[in-house]
């Protein structure tokens, strides 16, 4: 193979020289495959099919897996959320525990899916969460945690040509994250161009079969799901999501926010 910088010395390129009119010293490349221009040559003979066409180093790889999860970390605010461990989720809690061994288990050997169910305040998103820290810990993968109204604003605003990201680079990290948490789903604006991105999604990483972690609070069984005109999940995502690939942990807890209130605020509440 041969580097870009060799390439181009072969051209006929004025050579660079230094005040005393001297050739400067050749530099110390980082990468000696590609010489730090991220590209090489492949030596191979005229009419190979890779004759002449760039090759991605393996340095300028690891610089775009380094960005990418960088970016999905940014658009996850995970940073926010590390509190929200397994060690801080108060597993004892009626209702929880089935959810808080599947979620382990899950973290542990993320195989399928993950859907997690209950009504508000349960502990899904915590759980979800500490799942989610898991895996990066256990697999060291970049993870794209997203609310799924935010998801979706955020997509609607990759549209703006005023944006610095590109609509199709967005979309595309949202698909192939190496996990994708998506939190309250159910909740959207179930417009027509909202199901059928959450479908290309969801269809896309179940044909590839890439983990996704899902909380809702939409009883998913048939015949209790809202109707879509109300803003029901898209009965092909629902099917999806009910394939036997999936871990389905139901909680059935009461809202945490108000557990330890007064009996009265309680009812003050409701």
């Amino acid at each position: 193979m041969k580097p870009i910088g060799d390439v181009l010395k072969n051209l006929n390129i004025q050579i660079t020289r230094t005040s005393n009119g001297s050739p400067e010293e050749t530099p110390e490349w980082r990468c000696p495959i590609c010489q730090d221009t991220g590209f090489y040559i492949l030596e191979v003979p005229v009419g190979h099919p890779q004759f002449g066409r760039l090759q991605k180093c393996n340095c300028r790889k690891v610089q775009d897996e380094a960005r990418k999860a960088g970016d999905l970390r940014s658009l996850s605010n995970l940073n926010l959320m590390a509190h929200l461990t397994f060690e801080n989720f108060d597993e004892t809690v009626p209702g929880v525990e089935d959810a808080y061994e599947a979620a382990r288990a899950f973290a542990r050997d993320p195989d399928g899916w993950l859907l997690l169910r209950g009504p508000i305040g349960s502990g899904k998103t915590h759980l979800a969460v500490a799942t989610a820290l898991e895996m990066i810990e256990r697999f060291d993968s970049p993870v794209l945690f997203m609310v799924v109204p935010d998801l979706l604003d955020h997509l609607r605003a990759a549209f703006d040509p005023s944006k610095s990201i590109d609509y199709d680079e967005r979309f595309e990290q949202v698909k192939t994250a190496n996990i994708l948490v998506l939190d309250d789903l159910g909740t959207e604006n179930a417009t027509p161009w909202a199901r059928e991105k959450l479908f290309q999604i969801f269809n896309y990483r179940y044909n590839e079969r890439l983990p996704i972690i899902v909380t809702t609070n939409v009883d998913l069984r048939p015949g209790n799901g809202r109707s879509q005109a109300s803003g029901a999940i898209d009965e092909r995502i629902r099917s999806r999501l009910l394939d036997e690939r999936t871990t389905y942990a139901e909680l059935d807890a009461e809202d945490y926010r108000t557990r330890k209130r007064p009996p009265q605020l309680k009812q003050l509440r409701r």
